[in-house]
Formats: C-alpha cells, sequence, structure tokens
C-alpha cells in the first residue's frame, strides 16, 4: 500500500542530468539510435525530467498504459489519469531495442535527452481515443493528434540533457520546486492553482477571486505549450494575464507561472492531471469549472466535476474546488452563478469562447461585462485579423 501523496510535500522527481553526467551522456548520445519528438513529446520530456509529472520517471510502458486507460492508477497505485507516452513510426521502432536506450532530439537536430528503451508496444489506439477522450471521432484535436502518430509506442525513463528554453516567458518560467520554495517565501500555506489556455475573462476572475477568500495565495498557471490553432496565442494571452493582474488584483496575492505542457483537450481526464500538476507545483487546492479542459460537445458541462468522485482526496493530495458556469447578470449588476442569481437566462450575459474568438478577430471590442477594457485592448489588437 503507497502512501498517500500530500500537497505540498509530495516528493519530485528530478531527471535533470547535471555536470559531469550531463557531459558523458551528450557523448554517448551522438552514437545511439536517434528518435525525433513531436513538439508535444519534446514539452512531455521536459514535464516529466523537471517533475511537473511527478510520479512519472519516463514515458508509459504497456502495464501502466493499460492501468491508467482502466481505473486512472499507475501500477505504482499512484494516482495518473492520461497515458504520457512516446509515440514512433514502424521504421524509428525498428531501429531500437529494449535494454539499449536512445537519444531523444527535436526538430532542429539537437539532442535534449536520452531514453533508457525497456519496451516497444504497439497500443490499441482507437481504444485509448475511447477511454481517454470519449470518442474516436478524428474532429476532436486529441483524438486526432493521438492517431495520426506513430503506431509504436517507447517505454523508459529518461534524462533531460538540454531544455528547449524558457522561450517567451523566461520570467514566468519555474520548475515545481523553485513554485514551493517561493510559496514558501511568501510564508502561503495554503494556495488555490487556477489552470486557462483561454484570456481571463470576468468569470475567470470571479471564481478566481471567490476561492482567494479561503485560500493565502493564488497561483495562475496558464498553459503556453502546444494548442489548437484557433486558440487565443500565448503571447496575447499572457498581455492579459499581466495588464488584469496589474490593475484588479492584489499583487502579492497572486503567483504566474506558465506551465508548458501541450493542451490534450481531454475533458474530465485532463482535470484530474491538471490537478496533480498543481499538486506538484505545491498547491493545496485546485479550481475545476465548468467543461474544464473541453472542446466541442464531447463532454458534459459538468463532467470534469464528477469525475473527482472516483478518487479519494487523500489519494490526490489536493482539494478541488468546484464551480458552476459565472455571467453577468443584469439585474444582480454584478458577476453571479446559478447559485447566487434568482434571475432568468435574459437577464445573464454569457458568450462561448467561441463567439468571444469570432468577435475578436472581426476587430469588435467585447463588452466590459464579459471582459475589462484593459484587457479586451489586448485582445481585440492581438488577434485582429489582418486586412
Amino acid at each position: 500500500m503507497i502512501e498517500p501523496l500530500l500537497s505540498p510535500y509530495a516528493p519530485l522527481v528530478n531527471r535533470v542530468a547535471q555536470g559531469a553526467m550531463r557531459s558523458q551522456l551528450l557523448v554517448k548520445a551522438e552514437r545511439m539510435p536517434k528518435i525525433q519528438l513531436s513538439a508535444r513529446s519534446l514539452s512531455d520530456l521536459e514535464m516529466i525530467a523537471t517533475g511537473v509529472f511527478s510520479p512519472l520517471e519516463g514515458f508509459a510502458g504497456s502495464a501502466d498504459w493499460e492501468r491508467i486507460l482502466t481505473d486512472m492508477h499507475l501500477t505504482s497505485g499512484h494516482p495518473w489519469s492520461i497515458p504520457v507516452t512516446l509515440p514512433v513510426s514502424d521504421n524509428d521502432a525498428e531501429r531500437l531495442q529494449p535494454g539499449s536506450p536512445a537519444a531523444l532530439t527535436g526538430s532542429d537536430g539537437a539532442i535534449y535527452g536520452v531514453i533508457e528503451v525497456t519496451e516497444l508496444y504497439q497500443p490499441d489506439k482507437l481504444r485509448e481515443a475511447e477511454l481517454v477522450y470519449r470518442t474516436q471521432d478524428t474532429a476532436h484535436p486529441g483524438v486526432q493528434k493521438l492517431l495520426s502518430s506513430g503506431s509504436v509506442y517507447v517505454a523508459g525513463a529518461v534524462w533531460l540533457l538540454n531544455r528547449k528554453g524558457a522561450g517567451e516567458f523566461p520570467q514566468y518560467t519555474f520548475a515545481p520546486s523553485e513554485v514551493r520554495a517561493e510559496f514558501e517565501r511568501r510564508g502561503w500555506k495554503t494556495v488555490v492553482g487556477f489552470q486557462t489556455r483561454n484570456p481571463i475573462h470576468r468569470a475567470h476572475e470571479y471564481i478566481q477571486k471567490s476561492a482567494l477568500e479561503i485560500v493565502d495565495g493564488l497561483f495562475l498557471n496558464p498553459l503556453v505549450g502546444e494548442t489548437k490553432a484557433d486558440d487565443v496565442p500565448a503571447t496575447v494571452r499572457m498581455k492579459s494575464y499581466e495588464v488584469l493582474i496589474e490593475h484588479y488584483y492584489p499583487t502579492n496575492r497572486v503567483l504566474m507561472g506558465v506551465y508548458p505542457a501541450a493542451m490534450r483537450y481531454a475533458g474530465p481526464r485532463e482535470a484530474i492531471l491538471h490537478a496533480l500538476v498543481r499538486k506538484n507545483y505545491g498547491c493545496t487546492h485546485f479550481i475545476v469549472g465548468r467543461d474544464h479542459a473541453g472542446v466541442g460537445n464531447y463532454y458534459g458541462p459538468y463532467d470534469a466535476q464528477a469525475i473527482f468522485d472516483h478518487f479519494t482526496k487523500e489519494e490526490l493530495g489536493i482539494t478541488p474546488l468546484f464551480y458552476e458556469n459565472s455571467f453577468y447578470c443584469e439585474r444582480c449588476d454584478g458577476m453571479a452563478s446559478s447559485k447566487t442569481c434568482a434571475h432568468d437566462d435574459r437577464y445573464r450575459y454569457i458568450l462561448s469562447g467561441t463567439k468571444v474568438r469570432e468577435i475578436l478577430r472581426s476587430g469588435e471590442r467585447p463588452s466590459p461585462k464579459f471582459t475589462r477594457p484593459e484587457v479586451a485592448d489586448i485582445l481585440v489588437e492581438g488577434m485582429r485579423e489582418p486586412r
């Protein structure tokens, strides 16, 4: 029986090679068979090695893959909801051998890591799609990515030799150990994490500030890895977060740091993954709103909350905070939810993410009932279609 992982004291994986070990592995990697990583796999490598995906030490083998699909746990007994796998083509698989390491390269040819290959296996990807994404429809971006990737999975522990770098957001790029240390420096005993791939609108602000009423600090952790082509670009989103924090948040109670992982759009299962990740960063609480990590109409509006019933709070090591859909109510003259508002839909100002993106791309300005004016300025400028 494993001991429950309790935030913020859960052990963090560290598979970042340093010093003489890194130098030796870099020399040896030149002579190893090479695996070119996709953008997602490269970000997964960094998430594993730096401890964001603790307790993972590498890409999943067939036993873990099966257990994750069937009951959302690793063979070790730790909760885990989405297999983190390394797909390769049949041709690449022929050059690999269990028991022998392989070098992990990027599209630029640089060596980023090494994998200690333990297994090669061919998964049933349609089954994986059905269990993880609840659909086999290739219109779903996660399913499309899954089915279009290599047919063979390579399993094994990894070592990170080079990082892609802090990218466009160096001042907001932190390892989980650094985030935990900052929480301690600030004296925060309870911290709520918030995941977003969209600009923060008034509804997000409402639930974040509601959560701030019961904890010491807010960890705003926007995802800046690979997303859908029609999502708002990360650079635009980050500017909108900065101006919002500057003008509308108590800055001494908010820490922003990027989450450099790829978006999987797995709805309920990704909500669990996001909670576990924020536990690793040191959060004690995690906000789960309406259709968390959803896309299209593949998931029910509160399926991402219901899935937490499959786990105990002790084994997750983090407390989920569930919020219903929030909106601006004309009669209330402010932000509300169905729990706090007595008025019907004709008084409620709600915009879907799709509708908002349409407004932005046309150069129109979203209503201040939806987003703050300073944020609207950034979004309109950043999303205006060239003429």
